[in-house]
């Protein structure tokens, strides 16, 4: 790799990093921004559609702020909550994730973007919670996008395993998650409840807490309920 592809790539490694909270402050933070995020994405255009998807969802990841830099070398990664959709209806606490990606191209700028993944169904939500989970790479967990002028009734959406959306700002004129990783961030975990709790734990069998995620369980019964 050429030298100044070289020297790219590690200022992009700073955004990627400093994504991942490493202890209960920067996790709730973390939460916080999902919050927002969430209340952002629904007082969008799509905003609509997002609440109608929303509603049938098994969980939903939220990812408040995903970089994507590059200029020859460009990366991608950021800090995600994943929840989880109880029986009743009610939403558990967030379990964390990290999100990156990396590639080689022509890119140039920076891209800021907030996304949105709805898991409908537990085949997905499993495939999330197994093991580290690539987007786009599993040919049986169908992956829709959903946005301006795609409603949330629509065939894609309907028959999709999980549903995205994003709003991006910045220079990019669009968001990719196909190749993205998601994985779960068991330190981030046992930081924010202050016990050793993994997704499984947290997301389907509803083990931990945290009263600062009320706000978060709050918003996501207010529009996916």
């Amino acid at each position: 790799m050429p030298r100044f592809a070289v020297l790219v790539l590690l200022s992009v490694l700073p955004l990627v990093a400093c994504a991942a909270p490493s202890d209960q402050s920067a996790a709730q933070r973390l939460v916080d921004r999902s919050t927002l995020a969430v209340e952002s994405i629904m007082s969008s255009s799509s905003g609509p559609n997002v609440a109608n998807t929303l509603k049938s969802a098994r969980a939903v990841i939220i990812c408040p702020q995903i970089f994507k830099a590059g200029f020859i070398v460009g990366g991608s990664g950021g800090g995600c909550v994943m929840v989880g959709r109880a029986a009743a209806g009610s939403w558990s606490a967030p379990a964390f994730y990290t999100i990156g990606s990396g590639s080689l191209g022509l890119q140039a700028g920076i891209q800021d973007s907030s996304v949105m993944m709805l898991i409908m169904n537990d085949k997905a939500l499993n495939a999330v919670i197994n093991s580290q989970f690539k987007i786009g790479a599993d040919a049986s967990i169908a992956v829709a996008t959903l946005g301006a002028g795609i409603g949330g009734s629509t065939t894609a959406a309907l028959h999709a395993d999980i549903v995205t959306f994003a709003q991006s700002r910045g220079l990019f004129a669009g968001v990719s998650l196909d190749g993205a990783l998601l994985s779960a961030d068991a330190v981030t975990d046992q930081a924010y409840y202050g016990k050793p709790v993994g997704a499984q734990q947290i997301v389907v069998g509803m083990q931990a807490n945290n009263p600062g995620a009320n706000p978060l369980r709050a918003v996501l019964a207010r529009y996916g309920s």
